[in-house]
C-alpha cells in the first residue's frame, strides 16, 4: 500500500496540554477506525506549541515562531499506509483534529 501525510492543523499555538479530553479519547479510537476501513498506521507524532518554534531562512536568518503567522498551525502529523488518496481521504475525515482544526492529506514519496 501506498503512504500518506496526514499533517493536522490545530488553533495556534497547538498546544496538546489544552486540547478538550474528549478530543483526545477520540485520537486514541481514530488508530482502531482506521484498521477498520483497510488502513494502517506507520508512525504518529504530536508536536510541541509552535510557541516553541524556530524558522529558518534562505539568507541564515533564524526567528521565533512557525514559519507562518496563522491562525491555525501544524501540530502534529501521521503517516498512514491506504490504497490511494481517495482511501486516505475517506480515513482523514475520521480524525478528531477536524473538530478545532483540520488535516492535510498528502502523499509520500517512494
Amino acid at each position: 500500500m501506498a503512504q500518506f501525510a496526514i499533517l493536522v492543523y490545530a488553533p495556534a499555538p497547538a498546544d496538546w496540554t489544552d486540547v478538550p479530553a474528549d478530543e483526545l479519547e477520540a485520537h486514541g479510537v481514530y488508530g482502531g477506525q482506521i484498521e477498520e476501513l483497510g488502513g494502517s498506521t506507520v508512525s504518529a507524532q504530536a508536536l510541541q506549541p509552535s510557541t516553541t518554534a524556530k524558522s529558518v531562512r534562505a539568507n541564515g536568518a533564524v526567528s521565533d515562531g512557525p514559519f507562518v503567522d496563522s491562525k491555525e498551525v501544524l501540530g502534529g502529523f501521521s503517516v498512514i499506509e491506504a490504497r490511494d488518496i481517495d482511501h486516505a481521504v475517506e480515513i482523514a475525515k475520521l480524525s478528531p483534529a477536524t473538530w478545532r482544526g483540520g488535516v492535510e492529506v498528502r502523499p509520500i514519496f517512494g
